[in-house]
């Protein structure tokens, strides 16, 4: 009965008419929320920049004022040039000029065929004549030829002033434009003009060829003593290095002659790295001074080492990480060094290379060796010098060039000193191609079993300078040297 009145009661209440409401469409709905959300971003963002709180600092890009001119310039080119400029080139040109500017032969710009001809160069074989170049006073010299190389049996030397490549001159060149120059594809030939001391200039035509990059050769002789020449210093030398002394050394080693002449150089890490496995752990090796603070000391690692007497040779050919190491041996481990000055290359370079495939080559810092000295522009001095024989430096005779009877020129007197050199008597070396220069061009032939005609040309040219380059690797005075100082026989001790 009370559930039923109350029930009553609840209907009897009055009913309360609903309040008024917004109607609004689902897309106008969604299109004022995202405006609501954009002013609110808004407002955040003008307090953050502005206000006393702001966190973040926008500037208007400034452009740098050193550049104003550079850029009136090329747009003065570009707009009113009597031809349409090559914009690509020009910009080069200017990369370049600024390189040009600091007067640093190490230091260069490459475009993107020279960068590709650069990096071919750091690889495991290229094609070409097989000779470190470089760029002194506006000409280019050669630094060393490869071993083995066209270069080296076209008798091309250190010192060599390259004028002109295929009647093209190079001179006021970079090193990295010589190149492109000069290599290319293996069988086909380049005619150098080269500049020689004094003498006149003379022509080469060097065939090109496949360039390997082996660059560590080893022998060991009766007296157990090891020849080891290093001919660059790559990513794999010291690989090179240790397999050919792990070799030597299971047949009884007891002393090492190591051979940097006619060494451009390469990498300095295997230069330092090398140094390690001959000198005592804690030793220096080298200190790298860049631009500011105190120069930066390498010191020997401990690991492998090899511990017999050594001696270190040297030539003018022999340039930066050679004299890294021939420095490191002497200074940090007392070895002897023989032969003449070397190159005198006193810094150290860094690769940087840019999107479009060109690089930067430039210097980075000076290397000093363990106790402070700066070889550079004046070389390592040898502690026994010992010069190469005279009859080394002749002049590159041309295969090609049929020399015989009535005939006067260069390259006569040094086929003559040549034939001298062999213990053939050509007369007086004069340049005069005479009867006694004809009997000794036949003894020649007659003794290389070629036909005796008696004129120098073709393959009794080439059997001429193999054959002094044959007597010059027997009888080499340097290495005969540096042997007899490890042996300490009375002759090593006499000079």
């Amino acid at each position: 009965m009370d559930e039923q009145k109350r029930e009553e009661e609840i209907k009897e209440q009055p009913v309360k008419p609903a309040g008024k409401f917004l109607r609004i469409k689902p897309f106008a709905l969604i299109m004022l929320i995202f405006l609501t959300i954009l002013l609110t971003a808004g407002l955040t963002i003008l307090a953050l920049t502005f206000g006393d709180k702001k966190v973040v600092e926008v500037k208007e890009p400034v452009e740098r004022a050193e550049f104003t001119r550079l850029y009136d310039a090329f747009d003065e080119l570009k707009d009113n040039y009597y031809v349409e400029i090559d914009e690509e080139a020009v910009i080069s040109g200017a990369i370049n000029g600024m390189f040009d500017a600091l007067d640093d032969p190490y230091t260069d710009y490459m475009n993107t065929t020279e960068a590709s001809h650069f990096n071919e160069g750091l690889s495991s074989s290229f094609q070409g004549i097989g000779a470190e170049i470089q760029e002194r006073n506006g000409y280019i010299v050669v630094v060393s030829p490869i071993k083995n190389s066209p270069a080296e049996k076209a008798g091309l030397l250190p010192q060599d002033i390259i004028l002109s490549v295929d009647g093209e001159s190079i001179q006021g060149m970079t090193a990295t434009e010589a190149v492109l120059l000069i290599r290319g594809e293996k069988g086909t030939p380049v005619t150098l003009t080269v500049q020689r001391g004094e003498a006149e200039p003379m022509e080469m035509t060097i065939v090109r060829d496949d360039i390997p990059i082996e660059t560590v050769y080893g022998e060991i002789d009766d007296d157990k003593m090891a020849h080891i020449q290093i001919t660059s210093f790559s990513e794999q030398t010291y690989d090179e290095l240790v397999a050919i002394l792990d070799e030597l050394q299971a047949q009884g080693m007891e002393g090492i002659v190591l051979d940097v002449r006619q060494n451009p150089g390469g990498y300095l890490t295997a230069a330092i790295d090398i140094a390690s496995l001959f000198l005592e752990e804690g030793q220096p090796i080298i200190q790298v001074q860049g631009r500011a603070g105190e120069p930066e000391v390498f010191k020997a690692e401990g690991g492998k080492k090899f511990t017999q007497p050594i001696t270190v040779l040297i030539d003018e050919g022999s340039a930066s990480a050679s004299e890294i190491l021939a420095a490191a041996l002497h200074e940090s481990g007392n070895a002897e060094v023989i032969g003449v000055n070397s190159f005198g290359k006193g810094t150290v370079q860094t690769v940087s290379y840019l999107k479009d495939g060109s690089n930067l080559k430039f210097t980075t810092g000076k290397w000093l060796t363990p106790k402070g000295n700066w070889i550079n522009e004046k070389g390592v001095t040898p502690t026994i010098e010992v010069q190469y024989p005279s009859y080394a430096s002749l002049s590159y005779v041309d295969p090609a060039t049929e020399l015989s009877s009535g005939m006067n020129n260069k390259m006569i007197e040094a086929a003559e000193g040549m034939l001298e050199a062999l213990g053939y008597n050509p007369g007086e070396v004069d340049g005069k191609f005479d009867a006694n220069t004809a009997s000794a061009v036949k003894a020649f032939q007659k003794a290389q079993e070629l036909e005796r005609t008696g004129a120098l040309v073709g393959d009794t040219t080439y059997a001429l300078m193999d054959a002094l380059r044959d007597k010059i690797k027997q009888e080499d005075p340097m290495v005969l040297k540096a042997k007899n100082v490890l042996l300490g026989t009375e002759e090593a001790q006499a000079e």
